[in-house]
């Protein structure tokens, strides 16, 4: 009789060789995803944070006219005295937006206001604070002033021509000003991707429901809500899917009809309730379906065959902890890529560890703990308490992960760890 059990693989082993590693799930991932090429023309205040279709090449210079950065006096640079105190007539005033329409000659200022114009016959400006007012139409000026100072050149932020912004940018507030200084009314950009999400199983029940023994509330779609919130996607949500074939079949056929991107929370595991997986194999494909990490071994990737497309599918685990680790790791750089077409590279930081992590070699883990700067201006971290997959506290305490890489052991205070910040997440 044999003395132990021939087990399968599962979560609590150090090592799973039919699972990925973090990295060949990524290359995988990306692999699979082609980037949206669907462009739509939007006036320019909708388009904050949508991906930019096209290189923007400007056909104006900016500033359009060499101005003034200051208050003050507009000068030639050889009529500057080149020691002592100099007595200058002041024959007029040049507004922002009303140039002065004389033209200066030795021995003559004129009084210019910030963006204004530069006059004819000035190429320097001496501010208001650094003269002396004589009379009405008098001033005093005196040495150490630099030709061309306190003048901003036409063109010289943007010229005509310059390509202003890239194909591939994520329009920020900054960018919105800079197409609105090239008098740009709409712009072109991808249309935004579209993600459908549901959660899976029987005891699942909404907030504001009773909940009887074994129930409880669903809590991962509102985490993934969220998520998926700050990636400024057009979101669908289907709600909960009950633990049924046929409802899970139709579940999926109706999310992949509608969406570019698939996202189910729990039912990915090897339970007799557990319905994606043979569904997927019925509507499409799985491209893997464990990855060597913890929290978040049984992350299934794959595609749904759709009418004239597929939709890119992620089995997330059902625990919320889970959840957020493998969208964070996988599903939001793929939403990245699916976006823009570009790899988004995972920020990380050096840091002391002040806890110790207890860890086995085998598989990737993703810690989650808390970073802050000392005043020696070091980076140390510290867990979070608890690591389990189901404490969400520990993400909700948490602002960064802890990431211990497949060869690390157990670290111990002092040791230099390697950190991804949650705001460098979004």
């Amino acid at each position: 009789m044999k003395s132990t059990l021939t087990r399968a693989p599962s979560c609590a082993d150090d090592h799973d060789p039919a699972a990925l590693t973090v990295d060949e799930a990524r290359h995988t991932i990306q692999q699979h995803i082609s980037p949206i090429s669907g462009v739509e023309k939007r006036s320019l205040r909708s388009c904050l944070n949508r991906v930019l279709a096209e290189d923007i090449h400007s056909t104006i210079q900016v500033p359009a006219h060499t101005n003034s950065a200051m208050d003050g006096y507009a000068i030639a640079a050889d009529d500057l005295p080149v020691d002592g105190i100099k007595k200058y007539r002041v024959i007029g005033t040049a507004f922002a937006g009303k140039a002065f329409a004389g033209s200066c000659k030795a021995g003559e200022v004129v009084r210019i206001m910030t963006g204004a114009v530069i006059p004819d016959g000035c190429d320097t400006v001496v501010m208001q604070e650094h003269i002396e007012i004589v009379d009405d139409t008098h001033i005093h000026i005196d040495q150490g002033h630099r030709s061309g100072q306190n003048v901003r050149q036409a063109g010289e932020d943007i010229d005509i021509g310059d390509i202003v912004l890239q194909k591939g940018r994520h329009i920020m507030p900054s960018d919105l000003g800079i197409l609105a200084s090239l008098g740009l009314a709409e712009i072109p950009v991808y249309r935004r991707p579209r993600v459908a999400f549901f959660s899976t199983g029987d005891e699942l029940r909404s907030v504001g429901e009773t909940l009887k023994k074994g129930e409880i509330y669903d809590s991962n779609r509102y985490t993934l809500y969220g998520m998926l919130k700050n990636l400024h996607v057009d979101i669908l949500d289907m709600g909960v899917v009950r633990d049924n074939q046929q409802a899970m079949h139709n579940a999926l056929q109706t999310a992949a009809d509608m969406a570019d991107i698939v996202i189910t929370s729990g039912g990915v595991s090897v339970g007799e309730a557990d319905y994606i997986k043979p569904t997927l194999d019925q509507l499409g494909s799985i491209h893997f379906s464990k990855v060597g990490m913890k929290p978040g071994r049984p992350l299934t990737f794959g595609s749904i065959n759709s009418n004239q497309k597929q939709a890119h599918f992620f089995g997330l685990p059902g625990n919320p902890v889970s959840v957020m680790v493998t969208f964070y790791q996988f599903v939001q750089p793929a939403i990245h890529y699916l976006a823009s077409g570009k790899t988004q590279q995972p920020i990380t930081l050096k840091a002391t560890c002040t806890s110790t992590l207890k860890k086995r070699s085998g598989r990737f883990e993703f810690q989650r703990g808390v970073y802050q700067q000392e005043a020696n201006g070091d980076i140390s971290v510290s867990k979070t308490g608890q690591q389990g997959s189901g404490v969400l506290t520990s993400m909700s305490i948490a602002n960064c992960f802890i990431l211990l890489p497949e060869n690390a052991t157990t670290v111990q205070p002092g040791d230099t760890v390697e950190i991804q910040p949650f705001n460098a997440l979004n």
